[in-house]
């Protein structure tokens, strides 16, 4: 029974990871209906607001749903939301079992859905691929748990940890591959970041370029500018592009300058500052969270990667080296940051490598409790 019950679970893995990147604040969500050891009815959540993997599942198999097996990712609801609770289309449909890859991780409905199942007569069976389950909605659990968004810190550097080849001064390092993967991420995220340093160096667009996604889209674009030094004729703002851009600004900044950015659309968000006029990051990221923003991309530069791993704010890491030596004009991953002891353990937990091209990615989560500040 319990390999049975993974090799359909990692079906719905699969169905569920057709949603990723198109969810937000909802979680990506995988069902599939098995019927005498047939599958017989699929589907996923794909876009928040429509209906979830195990209506579209239901709604797949028919008939052949009844008496038979739903396997899903997360627990069904059992609330009221955007659409009706799952657990009543369950019953409508006469399913004998369902088996539940992990709880909701919402502290206020965790354990519902299940809870109220068994209590119908349905057979429920917990925790099948909890840990593949989890993976697929990170940013959700963080946010549902703590109102804040998932970081992500990611860099392309040379083999001694350079960022620029000379300070002040931006130019790729890494291959095609490496671009790919990180348009790829920029797909799947909610959002991008940058320092203000980084947007007046490089000027960039901060879009998703990929050719074989037909509908890929640009994640919101946030700057952080606490004297709002961005130019309104910046590319960011001059581009064909849906997607919104945020400057976030100290309380004291310049209001002529924040109507120039509004002007050219920007949204100008202001947000208190220490005793050294840098913005409060916490605030930054609490405000995204509020607005629903579950997942952000950190792309530098090295002042930013500094300040969120300085305040322990980093969840997951994605360093893709170049294979070269800069050497001490360049720029470090970080700045401004300084160990205070030793490290007794690796920070990762779930590390990986990967070859992209001539690229190495270094991917790992962060364990917080281990994290060296």
């Amino acid at each position: 029974m319990e390999n049975e019950d993974s090799r359909y679970m990692a079906l719905a893995v699969l169905e569920a990871e057709k949603g990723l990147g198109r969810t937000s604040p909802n979680p990506a969500v995988g069902a599939v209906i098995v019927q005498q050891n047939q599958v017989v009815g699929w589907g996923y959540h794909q876009k928040v607001g429509t209906p979830h993997a195990e209506v579209h599942a239901i709604a797949n198999a028919g008939q052949r749903a009844r008496g038979g097996v739903l396997y899903v990712t997360l627990e069904p609801c059992h609330h009221h939301g955007r659409t009706p609770p799952c657990t009543e289309a369950i019953l409508r449909a006469g399913l004998s079992t369902v088996v539940i890859g992990m709880p909701d991780p919402n502290p206020k409905v965790t354990g519902g859905g299940a809870q109220y199942l068994h209590q119908q007569g349905i057979e429920v069976r917990f925790g099948v691929l909890e840990e593949q389950c989890r993976a697929l909605n990170y940013p959700f659990i963080k946010h549902s748990g703590t109102g804040l968004p998932w970081i992500t810190m990611k860099a392309g550097l040379s083999l001694d940890g350079r960022i620029s080849r000379r300070r002040g001064q931006g130019e790729p390092l890494t291959g095609p591959q490496s671009k790919e993967y990180v348009h790829r991420l920029r797909n799947l995220s909610d959002a991008i970041l940058i320092g203000v340093d980084t947007a007046l160096i490089d000027d960039p667009s901060l879009t998703t370029r990929l050719v074989d996604v037909q509908d890929s889209r640009d994640p919101l674009r946030v700057i952080l500018d606490s004297r709002l030094r961005l130019s309104p004729d910046a590319r960011m703002l001059r581009q064909d592009s849906t997607a919104q851009t945020w400057v976030f600004c100290g309380e004291t900044a310049c209001h002529q300058k924040e109507a120039r950015l509004s002007d050219a659309g920007a949204r100008v968000v202001r947000i208190p500052t220490n005793r050294v006029q840098h913005l409060d990051l916490v605030a930054v990221f609490r405000f995204l969270g509020e607005q629903n923003c579950t997942s952000v991309l950190v792309e530098g530069g090295a002042r930013i990667h500094g300040a969120v791993w300085r305040q322990g704010l980093v969840d997951e890491m994605l360093l893709f080296y170049a294979p070269f030596i800069i050497g001490d004009l360049g720029t470090p991953l970080v700045e401004n940051f300084h160990l205070k002891r030793r490290p007794v353990t690796s920070i990762f937990s779930h590390p990986t490598v990967q070859l992209l091209g001539n690229d190495i990615l270094v991917r790992g989560l962060i364990q917080h409790e281990l994290r060296i500040v």
